[in-house]
């Protein structure tokens, strides 16, 4: 690990410790305090100097959580931004794309800002609000800010029962990450803010980044990553402003709020949700306090924040008056991110989705890697990694129940605007497997009603056993995309292989059903009529609807959802119908702004 030593530094003071009588220190452009994996698979801590020189021998940020390295990257990405005050179009973002020293101008830009960012300064504290204090003088537990401890009940053990200390590293990575993703709830309230009631100040929602379904691009290297993610200012889809800038070239903020709206990309990155204060000594942080900052409401705010997809949303549109209302499209624990890959690829300006405009709207920084690829920048069979973070909040926001951290590699061919075919593919190849394994799952169902058993755990057992058994594959096939002439052939090949899986996973299933399911017994249906189930029809059934998931693969023009074979329908009578509509699942219902 290479360090840098700041005059006053001296040995055994601690990192960034000052000598006797002098202040304490943590420039955080010198110090290392950003986990880094190198490209040759080695970890270290590098400072942001160090990041930006070898950004292109990087592979990529390493956080403590997925939530802290997109924290991280938004951070690295308003650095960036500031520093090269663009680009200001596509073909000023192409030549950064070229020059292998196109980071070169941070450097002088952290060397002219490098007091604010002093973790430890007395007057400019990075990210923090000097003096702040509660009306008791209360220093609270590191607990407050470590998100691997929520409420007492550690998502890992390394750090039971409380955090004690952190190294000023620790502590900065977890300051980024507060302002993110820091929970709601009633917080005490800081002396000269004037919200506080009582001594507190009531609920007024998570960090601004804990409310999207965080999606961003991972290119080869850390360089990459941060170019794809470096969207032009000329970029239609998205509002600029020339008084744009990023937390440290602000006033420091005090204890309340001032009320205002985020100005652009930089300050939406850098956004002071929280007022904190890290309480420190020459060996690390030993306490915080944390309040209430500026608060943002998710509403409509497509047009500004470019990591996460947006849906639209009846309540808001019911409750405001007006239409359309968008808000962010966050992520679902208990679906992989491919099974959700229509809200990365689908164009949804296409659809009308009512009055007033699209359904929803894919992450804006997918656009622009369109756009880079449309005009010829990146070759079509160029591979990035679609990377989604977020977390799933419960009790009223007040705690993080779940992390949510996926990637999909896929070719860059699919978001190419002008040759949609690619990703319509993807997308309905994505629905193919949702369809096969809600028929193994009603299977399941179908065997456990034969013996008069429950049936919601066999089928929610099968339904989790048929992803997993697809996950790998479709990853596969999804990459292997970038090699194909004929992407229509290639789903092909995709649903034969899904007829394959899950067959097989039904035949595992009919096999070890048991002599009660094949004796089976009598059902009435919900319209009337009696009819006999055992193992024999269920497997009829099942190989019915499986057939009406994926069509026939090797007949021409085969859409995979069309037959007629005889199924069940809602009354559990076997008839011929059309294939049934896949349901609106690839997001989580939660809307933190329906709950207020």
């Amino acid at each position: 690990m290479q360090t840098t030593e700041l005059p006053g530094a001296g040995a055994g003071a601690g990192a960034g410790a000052g000598g006797a009588g002098e202040a304490l220190s943590f420039d955080l452009t010198r110090r290392p305090w950003i986990p880094v994996l190198h490209s040759n698979g080695s970890q270290d801590e590098l400072s942001l100097r160090q990041v930006f020189d070898q950004a292109g021998d990087l592979r990529r940020v390493v956080g403590d959580l997925a939530t802290q390295e997109f924290a991280l990257i938004r951070l690295l990405l308003a650095i960036a931004h500031d520093a090269l005050d663009g680009p200001a179009d596509v073909e000023e973002w192409a030549k950064l794309w070229e020059d292998p020293d196109c980071f070169a101008p941070v450097q002088a830009y952290l060397e002219e800002h490098c007091e604010r960012f002093d973790l430890l300064h007395p007057r400019t504290p990075f990210l923090q609000s000097a003096g702040l204090r509660t009306g008791k003088d209360e220093v609270f537990s590191l607990n407050r800010i470590v998100a691997d401890v929520p409420a007492g009940e550690p998502f890992f053990t390394a750090r039971i029962p409380d955090v004690e200390r952190l190294s000023f590293a620790e502590a900065a990575r977890w300051l980024v990450h507060v302002h993110a993703y820091d929970t709601s709830g009633i917080k005490t309230g800081m002396v000269g803010d004037e919200r506080v009631r009582g001594g507190k100040v009531y609920p007024l929602g998570t960090g601004w980044a804990g409310g999207l379904g965080g999606v961003f691009v991972e290119g080869a290297t850390l360089r990459q990553t941060l170019l794809l993610n470096l969207v032009a200012a000329d970029t239609e889809a998205l509002d600029f402003s020339v008084g744009d800038r990023p937390a440290w070239r602000r006033e420091p903020c005090g204890p309340g709020s001032g009320g205002r709206a985020a100005s652009g990309l930089r300050d939406l990155y850098t956004w002071q949700s929280r007022r904190v204060r890290l309480h420190h000594d020459a060996d690390g942080v030993h306490g915080v306090v944390l309040g209430y900052g500026d608060p943002l409401a998710w509403r409509n705010m497509h047009r500004c924040e470019p990591m996460t997809a947006w849906r639209r949303s009846p309540v808001q549109e019911k409750k405001l008056g007006r239409s359309p209302v968008y808000l962010p499209l966050e992520h679902d624990p208990a679906r992989s991110a491919w099974r959700g890959i229509a809200a990365l690829l689908a164009d949804r300006l296409e659809e009308s989705g009512g009055a007033g405009g699209p359904s929803r709207l894919r992450p804006r920084i997918l656009d622009w890697v369109a756009r880079v690829v449309t005009e010829g920048h990146l070759p079509r069979r160029f591979l990035i990694r679609a990377r989604v973070a977020g977390v799933r909040y419960g009790t009223q926001q007040s705690v993080i129940d779940e992390v949510v951290d996926d990637r999909l590699v896929m070719p860059v061919v699919l978001l190419h605007q002008q040759d949609p075919a690619y990703a319509r593919q993807a997308i309905a190849a994505a629905e193919d497997a949702e369809r096969a394994v809600r028929a193994l799952g009603d299977l399941a169902a179908d065997l456990a009603r034969a013996t008069g058993a429950e049936q919601d755990g066999p089928k929610a057992a099968a339904r989790a056993e048929g992803f997993d058994a697809l996950d790998h594959p479709y990853r596969g096939w999804l990459s292997d995309l970038a090699t194909v002439d004929d992407p229509f052939e290639h789903r092909a090949t995709w649903q034969r292989l899904v007829r394959q899986t899950v067959g097989r996973l039904g035949d595992r299933l009919i096999a070890g059903a048991g002599d009660a399911a094949w004796q089976g017994r009598i059902h009435t249906g919900d319209k009337g009529g009696t009819y006999w189930l055992n193992a024999g029809l269920a497997d009829v059934w099942f190989r019915g609807r499986l057939a009406r998931a994926l069509g026939n693969p090797d007949a021409p023009n085969s859409t995979g959802t069309g037959g007629s074979t005889a199924v069940p329908d809602d009354d559990g009578l076997p008839r011929p119908g059309p294939a049934d509509p896949l349901p609106e699942t690839d997001h989580a219902a939660t809307d933190p702004e329906e709950h207020a």
